[in-house]
């Protein structure tokens, strides 16, 4: 199954992947960065499965993203 990675660290909070996605992606409100909704951290990586239908929009929001912190895996 495809997975969504997410290197939040590296987030600069521009909400690209929330504005194409916002059934994956929100902005925390704590320190502006992006979360990865139902996302599993280790070490400071964020992991979500991705079901076969949505597969298309996250490419979209990796492609949108301009630091590239969003990767796919799997595809």
């Amino acid at each position: 199954m495809p997975k969504l990675i997410h290197y939040r660290e590296r987030c600069i909070g521009c909400n690209a992947c929330v504005e194409i996605d916002y059934d994956h992606w929100r902005m925390s409100r704590k320190d502006g960065k992006a979360v990865l909704i139902g996302g599993i951290e280790k070490k400071g990586v964020f992991q979500l499965d991705v079901r076969p239908e949505d597969i298309e929009t996250c490419k979209q929001v990796v492609k949108a993203c301009p630091v590239r912190v969003i990767k796919l895996e799997g595809k």
